[in-house]
């Protein structure tokens, strides 16, 4: 088990929401959905755009920067770039789709723990 870090009040998301946070020096995308919180990379692997200035809608985060999309829940990549036909294709040739990276979230006595390490 690693360690765990208190990263927020359990009331300081809406559900729908999201943020960014810092966890022992990793940038964290928390967010709270239907079913509960959920912590990923903020980063998304294809140009380092912020998944926090993208958009949530239920359980899948949109880059803003080129529209690849992940499920909050596990970090699995659901869509790699936005678009279709050959710049799409040559895209994902020159740099194949990735998943990022998620954390074990916990509430306890209100408080929003993030595990790393």
């Amino acid at each position: 088990m690693g360690k765990q870090i208190d990263v927020a009040a359990e009331n300081d998301l809406a559900e729908g929401t999201m943020k960014a946070v810092s966890v022992e020096g990793h940038e964290v995308l928390l967010a709270k959905i239907r079913d509960g919180f959920y912590a990923t990379s903020n980063v998304c692997p294809h140009l380092k755009g912020r998944l926090s200035e993208g958009e949530l809608e239920a359980n899948i985060v949109t880059c803003p920067r080129h529209g690849s999309q992940f499920d909050v829940r596990t970090g699995e990549n659901i869509r790699w770039l936005k678009g279709k036909g050959v710049v799409s294709g040559i895209a994902k040739l020159l740099k194949p789709p990735h998943s990022i990276e998620s954390y074990r979230v916990e509430v306890r006595d209100g408080r929003i723990l993030i595990e790393v390490g």
